[in-house]
């Protein structure tokens, strides 16, 4: 394994079973993936993550670093996600049939977290019972701004329509 950094909950174990367990269960559902696939696209998978967070895992300020450890299918494959299902022989067209089309996977400490659909409701996969610190509770991030019903951009957006 590699260096895990000092603290009560530096290990991310818990948060990256939710989230691998989340798209597996995904692949399952439409029968086209065997159980031994499944297997080597969940090692994988779990590897990927472990990787691509290592230096993006502050369990004393969860939301530093959310954007960087979102999982993201958006009419554009996670590149995480294309390159697990790669080592089962999975192309991106076929990716594209067995997973929703828009996909939003949040993995924070003590919290994973996923909404289907650009208007779908969030739903958490994985909470920790440990207390998160206080000082997050105040951060109104992306995820929390949609948990409040927020449903236009922020002011700071500027969206045009041409006809």
């Amino acid at each position: 394994q590699s260096q895990r950094r000092g603290g009560p909950r530096a290990d991310m174990a818990p948060e990256i079973a939710a989230a691998v367990g989340f798209v597996s269960s995904l692949l399952r559902t439409r029968g086209c993936v065997s159980e031994q696939q499944l297997r080597v696209f969940s090692g994988a998978l779990r590897e990927a993550l472990a990787e691509h967070y290592k230096h993006h895992w502050f369990p004393e300020k969860p939301f530093k670093g959310s954007g960087y450890r979102c999982i993201r299918i958006n009419h554009k494959m996670d590149p995480i996600i294309s390159k697990a299902a790669s080592q089962i022989g999975l192309s991106l067209p076929q990716l594209y049939q067995l997973l929703p089309s828009e996909l939003t996977l949040w993995v924070d400490p003590y919290e994973v977290s996923y909404r289907i659909g650009e208007d779908g409701s969030i739903c958490v996969l994985y909470e920790a019972a440990a207390t998160k610190p206080g000082s997050s509770y105040g951060m109104l991030t992306c995820k929390n701004q949609m948990m409040l019903g927020r449903t236009s951009p922020s002011k700071n957006y500027i969206m045009t329509v041409s006809s």
